[in-house]
Parts: structure tokens; C-alpha cells; sequence
């Protein structure tokens, strides 16, 4: 039996890509209970921040927490509102110009359709294996995320920015022109933008290591559950996929404390 918080699933690129659950004193490489019948129950929350067992608010943090602390600010949402290049402060100004003032990607991904993203740079290709994309492609480097955020607006009014989980899961996606998509993101972005263009951007193809993608898909909730037993046949974004199709989300539920057999 395995026992710890939940975090986010560490991820390495490979052929089908690898997947890693990090626990209090594991790592379990979760690809190799494919097939295989896992047990999970539900057993507690601990804030991801000060490590109290209070109730979870949003992105494993306490409510608390997630109002105070810098790197839950607006501004991971909403890049278009850094102000680091400002020098002004959201709620820690020394953070956020660790996070903000570094290179960052604006990116178009495939996963249920064509959206539009923005990451650090040095995020890529874990943001895009995070999001369940099949394919992906850097269209802009600019040195700071209040860049990223401008031109991600732009763009919005030709892509999404948003992922349909429900079909990433079943694995339903459009086919992409990505020619036609580059040059469209390409005209579409303010002329001062242009400048921090992707010269050599090469498309990047993810694999997931699925056997069975669900045909109708059945959210968990272990919190309310306590407790679930499934055959693993996927993983895919930060989605674990059963047989009965049952799919929990890892990423959603950080902060919870679960045992695992």
C-alpha cells in the first residue's frame, strides 16, 4: 500500500510518454499498473501550502493559502495581468519576477480542437502532455509573461483557449491544417509582436499510454466516494482512465490524502 498527498503527476517525454505519482516516500511509475486493478480511498486533505489539514479550495490549497500566496495570484490565469516588468508587486514581487520575467511560449495545441496557451518556456513539452495534446507547436518566444498574456488575447479571437476534457478523453479531435493554422496565429498578432515570431519551430508529437479510451466518460469523485477500485487502462493529460470508464483527474484533486493499493 501506497499513501501520500496528491500532486500533480510528473511526466517524462518517451513513446508512450511516462508518468510518475509522487507520494511521501514513492514514486510510482503509474504506467506499469496498466491492466492491472487499482484500489484508491480517500483518507484526508493537507493544503499543498502550510500542510494543514483544511479543506481544499481551489489548486490544492486551503482557502486561506490561495488568496495569500504568489504563485496562486491572478496573473497564472491571466498572464495579460503581470506586472513584474513593472516592478510592481501582486503579492510578492521578488516571486514574480522569478516566474514572469523569464522566456514564455505561445503555443497552439491539439487536443479535443485547436487551442491557443501560453508556458514558461522552460515548461515545454510538460505543459503540453498536462493538457492531453497530441500535437503541438511554439508560435512565439517572448521574454516575459505579460507578452505572452497580450498576445494569447489577440489570439483568442481566432482559437479557443480552452480544452474539451471529455472529448481529450475519448480521444476525439479535429483534424488540423497546421500551415493554415501557423500563418492565421501569425497574422492575427499585434504588429509589435511579430518580431518574437518561432523561426524554427518544429510540430511536436506526443503519444499516451492508452489501452482503452472511454466511449462515455464518468467523472470520480473520491472525496465524495471515499473510496474506488477500477482496472487502469490509460493515462492521459493528468487524467488516470479505468476500464468501467471512470476517469479521475489527479491535477483537480491535489491537496487530497489518499492510500493507494
Amino acid at each position: 500500500m501506497f499513501k501520500g498527498v496528491l500532486k500533480k503527476m510528473i511526466t517524462e517525454m518517451g513513446a508512450p510518454i511516462r508518468y510518475f505519482l509522487n507520494l511521501e516516500n514513492d514514486f510510482l511509475e503509474m504506467n506499469q499498473f496498466l491492466d492491472q486493478k487499482i484500489k484508491m480511498e480517500f483518507t484526508g486533505t493537507q493544503c499543498l501550502s502550510c500542510h494543514a489539514s483544511k479543506p481544499i479550495f481551489r489548486q490544492g490549497f486551503c482557502k486561506s493559502c490561495f488568496f495569500e500566496i504568489p504563485s496562486a495570484g491572478d496573473w497564472v490565469m491571466r498572464p495579460e495581468l503581470s506586472k513584474a516588468h513593472l516592478g510592481e508587486e501582486d503579492r510578492d514581487l521578488e516571486y514574480e519576477k522569478k516566474v514572469q520575467l523569464q522566456p514564455h511560449a505561445v503555443y497552439l495545441a491539439l487536443s479535443s480542437h485547436l487551442k491557443v496557451g501560453v508556458t514558461r518556456k522552460s515548461q515545454i513539452p510538460t505543459r503540453w502532455i498536462d493538457q492531453g495534446a497530441h500535437q503541438a507547436v511554439a508560435i512565439l518566444e517572448v521574454p516575459n509573461r505579460y507578452l505572452a498574456g497580450v498576445a494569447e488575447v489577440s489570439l483568442k479571437e481566432y482559437f479557443s483557449d480552452k480544452t474539451n476534457w471529455r472529448k481529450m478523453l475519448q480521444n476525439d479531435h479535429e483534424e488540423v491544417s497546421w500551415q493554415q493554422a501557423i500563418n492565421q496565429s501569425i497574422d492575427g498578432l499585434p504588429k509589435d509582436l511579430k518580431p518574437y515570431i518561432t523561426k524554427d519551430s518544429q510540430l511536436t508529437e506526443i503519444q499516451f499510454p492508452v489501452l482503452q479510451y472511454p466511449e462515455k466518460v464518468k467523472s470520480l469523485n473520491l472525496e465524495k466516494e471515499s473510496s474506488y477500485t477500477g482496472v487502469l487502462k490509460g493515462i492521459k493529460g493528468q487524467y488516470l482512465i479505468f476500464e468501467d470508464q471512470t476517469v479521475f483527474n489527479v491535477r483537480s484533486n491535489e491537496g487530497l490524502v489518499v492510500s493507494i493499493n
